[in-house]
């Protein structure tokens, strides 16, 4: 359920033009992915060993991604996130 609201609410900033989002969780992940309606991503900058920056073209235009499971990133990952974009 939480990951449905959570990717609900990604397309609904997507569509007003947000384009850097951080999303963490595996499956939440997928489903803003999926929600967005991304088919391929691009790899770019390194936040963390195993989380890099993605991005991707979609409808409104392109959007940067870092989508973390639980199992990478030190605990001020989201702070490393943001200065590495």
């Amino acid at each position: 359920m939480v990951e449905g609201a959570l990717s609900k609410i990604a397309k609904q900033l997507v569509d007003r033009g947000v384009s850097e989002l951080i999303v963490a969780g595996g499956e939440t992940s997928g489903a803003v992915v999926k929600s967005i309606g991304i088919n391929q991503l691009d790899i770019g900058n390194e936040i963390a060993p195993g989380v890099p920056w993605v991005s991707s073209p979609t409808a409104a235009g392109r959007i940067s991604l870092a989508l973390k499971s639980g199992n990478f990133g030190a605990p001020d990952f989201f702070v490393q996130a943001w200065d590495k974009l």
